[in-house]
């Protein structure tokens, strides 16, 4: 694998200088990024789909995080914000929500002056490639600008060059599908409008969507375990609710098995759903794998494989709460090396594999493990992790810190790879599984 010391000016490329570090996503860990390159010294812009910085974390902002404020905030982001006059939320120890991590974090960072004018936001990123050069060719690639190309708000498109590409676009609008074969069940198409997101906020804005129905949520990790904790409250108010769970294992796994877990809120969620089962709350259908969605008038007929036969669950709304996987179509024309399982960096892949790993077992890693055939192009963050459902953002902080000093040339920092994360328990055997770890 060719790599670049960009400590010598002597090895790099006139075409090269004076280009910025790119960085897709302006989420926790595109910021963070951000942060970095600025004590380093170097010149980035980040390019945000949304029309607002963390949008995506936004849309679930009612949700809490498992990990405490002191494992959410990256060491040289609050450097920086300090220096500004911010000041670190108070209580440490205590969990924030979605919304309270944006706003009492991702905003300040984000609007101050050394990083506020690198946002692009309402701007996605449709592909990624090199000046000139498509993946075939090889000659002078390593010194070639990359080309990104822009799809602004407007619909109009343009191109951009960059000297180096983070890619921390995340995972979340990108979900699982509905089928065990990861394929859209037969039918899905014609009951799209039956079907929500991970983490609709039923006790919010999606209340009146809610109440009164009947919910099935898919999946078996803690993305569920919140929206069935959350749809438990609505009826409270809506008793005519009713709830089903369903997933394709026997156990969910995951939810249930986390009595050594240090995220003291991760582990009370399992704790929750039991007791919401045994008092007939959440009505629970194990085995079931998905093979096809059909209207039945206005309802949804879910017909699904279990002990042999088809069975049907006839819903209102369903769900999907299966996790998430990464968009690779806009790094079509890069040369990556993934993991054919669950499609994360092949140097990282065996730290993360679900089937062996929690959340707090996974090993610190940074720029060695996440490097691409393609020289100085990263994927990092929740996205590096590809279909293991095992992240941390404390964990994707240090991935940052080691590829931002690679890319200033300090190598030294960017092998210095040290990070300790709270024992975590289980977190999955089943790698399609939507992410516990927050």
């Amino acid at each position: 694998m060719t790599l670049i010391d960009l400590s010598a000016p002597a090895v790099r490329d006139s075409r090269l200088d004076g280009l910025p570090v790119a960085i897709i996503g302006a989420g926790p860990i595109g910021l963070a990024a951000a942060a970095h390159l600025v004590e380093r010294g170097l010149d980035f812009v980040i390019y945000e789909a949304g029309e607002t910085v963390a949008s995506s974390m936004s849309s679930w902002g009612h949700i809490r995080l498992f990990s405490p404020w002191k494992h959410l905030i990256d060491p040289t982001a609050q450097r920086l914000l300090e220096a500004d006059g911010w000041t670190a939320p108070r209580y440490q120890d205590k969990a924030p929500t979605g919304s309270e991590l944006v706003e009492q974090y991702l905003v300040p960072l984000a609007a101050l002056d050394s990083i506020a004018s690198h946002i692009v936001t309402g701007t996605r990123v449709a592909a990624v490639t090199r000046q000139g050069m498509d993946r075939t060719r090889s000659t002078g690639r390593a010194e070639t600008p990359f080309a990104l190309r822009i799809a602004a708000a407007d619909g109009s498109t343009s191109e951009v060059t960059a000297r180096a590409v983070i890619d921390a676009s995340g995972t979340y609008l990108n979900t699982n599908s509905l089928g065990s074969n990861g394929l859209d069940p037969l039918g899905l198409a014609a009951v799209a409008d039956h079907v929500t997101h991970a983490l609709p906020d039923v006790l919010g804005v999606d209340r009146v969507r809610f109440a009164g129905k009947h919910i099935t949520v898919v999946g078996a990790g803690h993305s569920a375990a919140n929206t069935l904790i959350n749809l438990a409250t609505l009826i409270h108010t809506s008793p005519e609710t009713t709830v089903t769970w369903v997933i394709r294992n026997k156990s969910a796994v995951r939810v249930f098995t986390a009595d050594d877990d240090e995220l003291s809120l991760r582990a009370s969620l399992g704790a929750k759903v039991k007791k919401l089962i045994d008092f007939g709350v959440i009505t629970v259908v194990d085995g079931f794998e998905i093979v096809e969605l059909a209207k039945d008038g206005d309802r949804v007929d879910i017909a699904g494989l279990r002990s042999g036969g088809i069975e049907h669950i006839h819903a209102d709304l369903v769900v999907n709460a299966t996790g998430f996987r990464p968009d690779l179509s806009l790094l079509r024309e890069i040369r990556l090396g993934l993991d054919e399982i669950v499609e994360a960096p092949v140097k990282l892949a065996p730290l993360i594999d679900p089937n062996l790993h929690s959340c707090g077992t996974v090993e610190p890693h940074g720029f060695t493990e996440l490097e691409q055939p393609e020289p100085n192009f990263f994927i990092a963050g929740m996205k590096s992790y590809g279909r293991a459902p095992t992240f941390l953002l404390a964990t994707g902080y240090e991935q940052i810190r080691s590829i931002t000093a690679y890319l200033a040339g300090d190598l030294t920092a960017a092998r210095k790879v040290e990070l300790v994360l709270p024992a975590t328990g289980v977190c999955s055997t089943d790698a399609s599984a939507s992410s516990c770890c927050s």
